[in-house]
C-alpha cells in the first residue's frame, strides 16, 4: 500500500483521546447528548468602546482563538466587517473574516474560529491561511498558551474561567444548552479535537469495488436493511488514521533518517539497505523506528486472508481451497471497523471477495428491553444456566429468540422450552429403541397410512428448515421444528 502511495505521513486534524493518550478513529467516538451551558462571550472591538457578543460551548478554548467569522449575507453583524476585535483574557488582536459557513441563526451570529481545536474551525483556517495554535497538552491540560492556567484541566478551566470573566466584566450570559459531545469508545472520556502527525491511509480508491460488491449482492447481508448503513458508510468514507500512540500492537515499519526523512521497510535490515541508497554509509543503530503502532482493525482485516497464511503464502493449498470463506457471523457495531475492510482488503490482495455472506446477529436483550450487561446485573451466566437445563436446551433457548439481526429478547422460561423439548425427543427416541420389531406381523392400513403421512410432513419441514436456515431466519427455523 506504501509503495502504491496510499499511504502517507502528515498533520491532520484527529479525534484525541486526552486519557489513552493517543489517536482514534471517526467510528471509535460514541456521541452522547450531553447537558451544558452556552457561554456569551464579550470580545472588545479594537479602537473602539463596544464589545462583540460570541457565543461558545467551549469557553476553554479561547486561548487559540485566531479569528472570528461572520456570514457576509447577515445584516446583524455587517457593521463589523474589516474590523479587528481582542480576545479575553488572551488580549490576542484577531481578525474578523467572512464566510457563508456560519450559522446566522445560532448565538449572536459570530463565530469563534479555533483551528487546532474543531474540525469546522481547521477547514476555516486552511480556506483563509490562519494560524493555529493547539493549547492542550496529550492528556487534556492546558500547555503554555494557556497562560495563568496551563497544567490545569480543560474541564477544571471552564469552571474556573467562567468566574474570571465574570469578575473582569466579560461575560454577557449564560444559558443552558444541550449538545453533542464525542466520547472515545475505550476510556469513555470526551474527545479531544487535536492537530497531530499521524500515518493516514488513502481509502477512496479502496472502498469502490467493495461498494459494488454489497451493492450488487456478490457479498450478501442478512437481514438486507445494514446495505443502507454500509453504503453511507462507504460513500462518505475518510481516509484512515492507521497509526496509534499505544504500546502494543504492530510496530509501524517506518525509519527515520539522522539527516532528516524516513524510509519504509518490511524489515530493519530492508529499511537499511533503503536508507542506504541515500547514505552509504548508514549503520542499523542510525536508524530509528516509528514509535507508534498499526491501529488493531489494521491487522484485523487480513484476518480471512492470513489465518490461511495468505499474505506470507499466497498459493498454499489451505487458501486456495477455503478462500472466500462462506459466512461471516458478527455484531453490526463492528460493520466499519471489521467487515467493510476485510471486504476492502479482500478485493485489494485477492482480487475477489473474502466471504459470501455476512449475519448480523442482534443484541441480547432482558424481558425488560435493556441490554445485558455486568453493571446492570441483568446477564445471566451461562455456565449456571447450561447447569440447570443443559447445553442443547440453553442452545434451543437462544435459537428460539434469534430473529434475524433483530435484537434478542433473550428470557430464561426459553431455555426451559428448550430442555422440555429436547427431554421429549430424547424420550420418544428411547422409547422407539427399546420396542421390539417383529417382520412376522402384518403391518395394518391404518399405520401405513400414518407412516405416509408423517414421512410426508418430515420432508415437508426440512424443505422449511433448509429454506429458512438458507435465509439465516434461525428462530422461525426453530419454531418449525418444534
Amino acid at each position: 500500500l506504501y509503495n502504491k502511495g496510499l499511504i502517507y505521513r502528515g498533520i491532520r486534524m484527529v479525534n484525541w483521546d486526552p486519557s489513552a493518550k493517543t489517536a482514534v478513529s471517526d467510528e471509535e467516538v460514541i456521541h452522547h447528548e450531553v447537558n451544558g451551558k452556552l457561554y456569551y462571550l464579550r470580545y472588545k472591538i479594537e479602537g473602539e468602546d463596544g464589545y462583540t457578543v460570541i457565543a461558545t460551548t467551549r469557553p476553554e478554548t479561547i486561548f487559540g482563538d485566531i479569528a472570528v467569522c461572520i456570514n457576509p449575507n447577515d445584516p446583524k453583524t455587517a457593521h463589523m466587517k474589516g474590523k479587528k476585535v481582542i480576545v479575553p483574557i488572551a488580549n490576542r488582536v484577531v481578525p474578523i473574516i467572512e464566510d457563508e459557513y456560519v450559522d446566522m441563526e445560532f448565538g449572536t451570529g459570530f463565530l469563534k474560529v479555533t483551528p487546532a481545536h474543531d474540525v469546522n474551525d481547521y477547514m476555516l483556517g486552511e480556506k483563509y491561511n490562519l494560524e493555529v495554535i493547539d493549547i492542550f497538552n496529550d492528556n487534556g491540560t492546558l500547555n503554555s498558551h494557556g497562560l495563568q492556567y496551563e497544567g490545569m484541566d480543560r474541564f477544571d478551566v471552564r469552571k474556573k474561567i467562567e468566574k474570571d470573566l465574570e469578575e473582569l466584566g466579560l461575560m454577557e450570559k449564560t444559558e443552558a444548552y444541550t449538545n453533542s459531545v464525542g466520547y472515545s469508545e475505550r476510556t469513555n472520556v470526551p474527545i479531544e479535537p487535536k492537530l497531530s502527525m499521524q500515518w493516514f491511509l488513502k481509502m477512496e480508491d479502496l472502498a469502490k469495488p467493495a461498494l459494488e460488491a454489497v451493492e450488487n449482492d456478490t457479498i450478501k447481508f442478512h437481514p438486507a436493511k445494514f446495505k443502507n448503513t454500509y453504503r453511507h458508510w462507504m460513500e462518505n468514507i475518510k481516509d484512515w488514521n492507521i497509526s496509534r500512540q499505544l504500546w502494543w500492537g504492530h510496530q509501524i515499519p517506518a525509519y527515520y533518517l539522522p539527516e532528516g526523512g524516513f524510509v519504509v521497510g518490511e524489515t530493519p535490515e530492508k529499511a537499511l539497505a533503503e536508507a542506504q541508497k541515500q547514505n552509504p554509509n548508514l549503520k542499523m543503530e542510525d536508524l530509528r523506528q516509528d514509535e507508534d503502532c498499526l491501529d488493531t482493525w489494521f491487522s484485523s482485516w487480513l484476518w480471512p486472508i492470513s489465518v490461511f497464511d495468505g499474505i506470507n503464502n499466497p498459493d498454499n493449498k489451505d487458501i486456495k481451497y477455503y478462500y472466500p470463506t462462506n459466512d461471516l457471523v458478527t455484531a453490526p457495531e463492528i460493520i466499519f471497523f471489521w467487515v467493510a475492510r476485510m471486504i476492502m482488503a479482500g478485493y485489494e490482495y485477492k482480487d475477489q471477495p473474502c466471504f459470501r455472506n455476512v449475519y448480523f446477529t442482534g443484541i441480547v436483550r432482558d424481558k425488560q428491553g435493556r441490554k445485558m450487561s455486568k453493571s446492570l446485573g441483568n446477564s445471566p451466566d451461562p455456565i449456571e444456566l447450561m447447569e440447570k437445563y443443559g447445553a442443547d436446551g440453553v442452545r434451543m433457548g437462544m435459537l428460539l429468540t434469534s430473529p434475524a439481526g433483530n435484537d434478542l429478547p433473550f428470557d430464561e422460561s426459553l431455555c426451559e422450552q428448550g430442555r422440555n423439548f429436547n427431554n421429549k425427543i430424547w424420550n420418544a427416541f428411547r422409547l422407539v429403541k427399546g420396542w421390539e420389531v417383529s417382520d412376522s406381523i402384518e403391518q395394518p392400513e391404518s399405520s401405513r397410512i400414518a407412516i405416509e403421512w408423517f414421512q410426508n410432513v418430515l420432508a415437508k419441514t426440512a424443505s422449511e428448515l433448509d429454506d429458512l436456515f438458507g435465509k439465516y431466519r434461525l428462530s422461525e427455523a426453530l419454531m418449525s421444528l418444534y
